[in-house]
């Protein structure tokens, strides 16, 4: 592009909207991966977001009052070696309390992955810390969460190394501090659990998914048109 800084702006208007449009979050994590040389494939990929917001301007996301237990639900998932440059897996997670989404994400990971279950542990391990700040604030308020938390994960193979304490070969090289979430699943903070396909709502926030399947997938989180609830 000639002018960098047009393009700077446009994405910084958009993480700006990315605080309660989840819908986006994906795509404004993939344009912020340009900040720095954006090219003209990059601005028409924005230009495209901010149409696709305009026609969705009514969408966003609702509350709903729950009992005096919260029931906190998270899903964490991770592509594979998603950067065709680096070859960096991205993460992504989202946690709901009761039916309403309250904390989502997606990110690069900082090193390459040597598989995808490597890449999903590591996402999984990013959720369970986010759950953790979650469960500390509810401490302070005084609200009462049930344990263990529920994590959906797509990959057994993942679940499989959380849940299994020996350190073997293939997780060896992974950097200690992923480990923690063995920790917390051997305390009894979190459970584990194989979700489909179908159901990872954390597919939202680690590619670019069909029409229908996205808007399937956002409805689970009470996001949708304001117009019609």
């Amino acid at each position: 592009m000639a002018d960098p800084s047009v393009y700077r702006r446009l994405v910084g208007i958009l993480l700006y909207l990315n605080f309660t449009r989840t819908d986006v979050t994906f795509a404004v994590n993939h344009l912020t991966q340009f900040m720095q040389a954006p090219s003209e494939a990059n601005w028409t990929t924005a230009t495209h977001v901010v149409k696709y917001l305009r026609g969705t301007i009514s969408h966003g996301l609702t509350y709903t009052a729950g009992g005096s237990a919260l029931s906190i639900q998270a899903y964490c998932d991770a592509d594979w070696a998603k950067c065709p440059i680096t070859r960096k897996s991205v993460s992504g997670y989202c946690i709901l309390i009761g039916s309403s989404l309250v904390s989502w994400k997606s990110k690069k990971q900082t090193t390459i992955s040597k598989s995808s279950a490597e890449a999903e542990y590591r996402s999984a391990t990013s959720t369970v810390c986010e759950l953790k700040w979650i469960t500390y604030i509810l401490q302070d308020i005084k609200q009462p969460c049930l344990l263990p938390l529920p994590l959906g994960c797509d990959n057994k193979s993942a679940i499989h190394i959380i849940e299994n304490p020996i350190f073997h070969e293939r997780t060896k090289h992974i950097e200690l501090d992923y480990h923690l979430i063995r920790d917390h699943y051997k305390s009894g903070f979190i459970k584990p659990y194989h979700v489909p396909f179908k159901s990872q709502l954390a597919d939202l926030f680690t590619k670019s998914l069909p029409a229908p399947l996205m808007f399937s997938l956002l409805s689970k989180m009470n996001f949708g048109s304001l117009h019609s609830s």
